[in-house]
């Protein structure tokens, strides 16, 4: 059971991962190309959160 459970937390966090990457990426883009766009700060919070689950629940 506890295996089962560790990789749900592996798959939730791998799709996590995904989507913080894209949007910090587009972010970053946006922060280069266009500064008046660009939302870093909210990027940046979303990967700390994220670091955060993936030493929590493990990868």
């Amino acid at each position: 059971m506890k295996t089962t459970a560790r990789n749900r937390y592996a798959y939730v966090n791998n799709i996590l991962i995904a989507i913080v990457s894209a949007i910090f990426g587009y972010n970053f883009y946006q922060s280069i190309v266009h500064p008046e766009n660009s939302n870093i700060a909210i990027s940046l919070i979303l990967v700390i959160i994220t670091s955060v689950m993936v030493r929590k629940y493990g990868y």
